[in-house]
């Protein structure tokens, strides 16, 4: 830990569980003073509506001062094979993982570029980096995220604020337990049989903590690197 967040105003996005929640509680250990916006816990808004996250920011803004780290961790998942994946499916999970991304980074960076200094770090995928069958829409939408992420890097280098992407693979979270449900279910197979199908899907082979995450991503928060992507899990 370099204390580089002690005292800083850290914006996380879907910090209320899983993933989100082990990235709030690790910045609050880094000495950050952490908000929360998500639909469930902490400010509450819906990240794909502009207006409902200007007001959630600016309440943050309120409470903690200009925002000087922000994590955009909100997202969801849905699968089905391509040809039956609807335009309804298309558009909900494109507005919440890419647009959604967007519109909070739009919010948060004047603050930033003012300040010459700011964080962004973008919860992406493996699936940003890799296709896979039946998540068309959510490849897209993570490939989509990484691709950002590399722009404003390019874009904003002169300004102090970095722009890097963790890529974890499947986690310990409620969004993993449903695709081992959904294994179980269409594959006729144990809880245990599919829980090491996707262990054996991610790099390194095994399944991650949101610990882990949480700790890449507080990582970058600290450092000074701009423009990268972090793999998750890193083989041993």
């Amino acid at each position: 830990m370099t204390g580089a967040l002690r005292g800083k105003h850290a914006l996380v996005t879907g910090g209320g569980r899983g993933i989100g929640r082990a990235i709030s509680g690790e910045l609050a250990a880094r000495g950050a003073r952490v908000s929360v916006v998500s639909r469930s816990a902490g400010v509450r808004a819906d990240i794909t509506s502009a207006h409902e996250l200007d007001r959630a920011f600016e309440a943050c803004r309120r409470a903690n001062g200009p925002i000087c780290v922000l994590v955009n961790n909100s997202g969801i998942a849905e699968s089905a094979p391509f040809l039956r994946t609807d335009r309804a499916m298309w558009d909900r999970i494109i507005a919440t993982n890419l647009t959604g991304t967007f519109l909070c980074t739009q919010s948060a960076i004047g603050d930033m570029i003012a300040a010459k200094w700011g964080r962004v770090v973008n919860v992406a995928s493996i699936a940003g980096l890799f296709g896979a069958p039946y998540i068309a829409a959510y490849c897209a939408s993570k490939h989509g995220v990484v691709g950002l992420t590399r722009a404003l890097a390019a874009e904003f280098a002169a300004t102090g604020v970095t722009f890097n992407v963790v890529c974890p693979g499947y986690t310990e979270t409620d969004m993993m337990r449903q695709a081992i449900e959904s294994i179980v279910r269409h594959a006729r197979i144990s809880e245990d049989a599919a829980r090491d199908r996707l262990a054996q899907s991610n790099p390194g082979g095994r399944i991650l903590s949101p610990e882990e995450v949480a700790c890449a991503v507080a990582d970058l928060c600290e450092g000074e690197e701009n423009g990268r992507e972090v793999v998750l899990p890193q083989p041993a």
